[in-house]
């Protein structure tokens, strides 16, 4: 049911308007919040769902001078300078400042449920062909991979450009120095670790790019008959443990810059550099991004030599973690299959495989960035949810 209005006031001299709603709940909005987002035209160019109001006109100290319910489904004010405004209530319901209301509106647009796992994880798996063309599944799929931040598509084609349609399904894919999609397989003279037949231990990909890529694909087109296991390890899940069992340690790896190189020739010439956290944090000290590649790590080091050492302790403590047993989980990926996981989360490897005469394991290869996918996913749901 949509909101309604029971009662409208004007409190502290005019700086707060508190609505009383029909269920008995309240909300109170700063005025100069709600002259900042006035709907009118002449503030707001309702075509590109963009303000047009210039901050250099907004009084900061603002008070209302009138404000009427307007048959309680919306409420008016009218401003010193005589302009007007109007709010409908389902609007000023969903934008209430509670914590509550706050929390839910973060959970509608963000989707930050995370859901922990170790070596006892029940990999996701949906069919490739029902992401591509159905709307509920390719809303399940992305709602799985923001949640768990891994996901198994079955079935494609054994052929490369496969890819290029899950990029259109989420958008556009993410264009970096090794190409819109590149080939993992054995090389000579390869201009990246994970173009030989050695094992990869586990990494997030691309931390000399300042903005990493958000979403991983990897596309199975040949599998090696003995060597070639991924492994995937939770990131987050390992941090919390970490940050749990060696407070000292994550504060190192979560404030200390780390240099990473990438320097090379591939889609084009590069020499990409770039300094990270190995744990990125937001203000409440939780980890957001992973940013560790023992390959790419630079021989600079721009820290204190006596910081060193107990870097280096610390770094060995958190990739302990990511090899314990508990924590990292090993499959085979078959001929069309694609994982789809999150780069800034979960941290992947591979086992060892036998080099021939021939390739062996060919793998496709692309990236998408976590804005692109979860404007797919909010385009998803309007949609999916709006059949119900």
């Amino acid at each position: 049911m949509k909101p309604l209005i029971q009662k409208v006031e004007a409190l502290d001299e005019g700086h707060f308007v508190r609505v009383e709603w029909e269920d008995g709940n309240e909300s109170h909005y700063p005025c100069v919040w709600l002259r900042d987002n006035c709907q009118c035209p002449h503030c707001f160019l309702r075509s590109a769902g963009a303000r047009r109001l210039l901050f250099e006109d907004l009084d900061v100290n603002i008070v209302v001078k009138e404000v009427t319910l307007a048959g309680r489904k919306k409420i008016s004010i009218t401003w010193p300078d005589e302009h007007s405004s109007e709010y409908e209530a389902e609007w000023l319901r969903r934008r209430c400042f509670s914590e509550k209301a706050r929390a839910e509106m973060r959970e509608g647009l963000f989707l930050p449920e995370q859901q922990y796992w170790g070596s006892d994880l029940q990999l996701p798996k949906m069919p490739f062909e029902e992401v591509l063309y159905n709307d509920e599944s390719a809303y399940k799929w992305l709602c799985t991979l923001k949640k768990v931040g891994i996901v198994l598509l079955t079935g494609a084609a054994a052929r490369q450009g496969e890819l290029l349609k899950l990029g259109q399904r989420v958008g556009f894919l993410r264009l970096t120095f090794y190409g819109p999609t590149w080939q993992v397989q054995d090389k000579a003279d390869a201009n990246n670790v994970a173009y030989t037949t050695g094992k990869l231990c586990f990494h997030t990909d691309y931390p000399a790019l300042q903005h990493p890529p958000g979403v991983q694909f990897l596309h199975c087109i040949k599998q090696t008959a003995a060597g070639g296991e991924s492994e995937v390890v939770d990131g987050f899940h390992v941090c919390s443990k970490l940050k749990e069992q060696n407070p000292q340690a994550y504060q190192i790896l979560s404030s200390t810059a780390v240099d990473y190189t990438d320097v090379g020739v591939d889609f084009c010439e590069f020499a990409v550099q770039c300094k990270q956290r190995i744990i990125d944090v937001d203000a409440r000290g939780q980890a957001v991004r992973i940013n560790y590649n023992n390959a790419t790590r630079d021989t600079v080091f721009d820290i204190p030599a006596e910081k060193v050492r107990p870097f280096y302790a610390a770094l060995k403590e958190f990739d302990d973690l990511l090899n314990s047993r508990e924590h990292k989980f090993a499959y085979k990926l078959k001929p069309g299959d694609v994982v789809t996981f999150d780069n800034w989360r979960v941290l992947h490897g591979r086992q060892s495989y036998r080099s021939g005469a021939e390739v062996t394991r060919h793998l496709e290869g692309a990236y998408a960035d976590w804005d692109v996918v979860m404007s797919r996913l909010r385009l998803l749901r309007k949609r999916v949810l709006s059949r119900d």
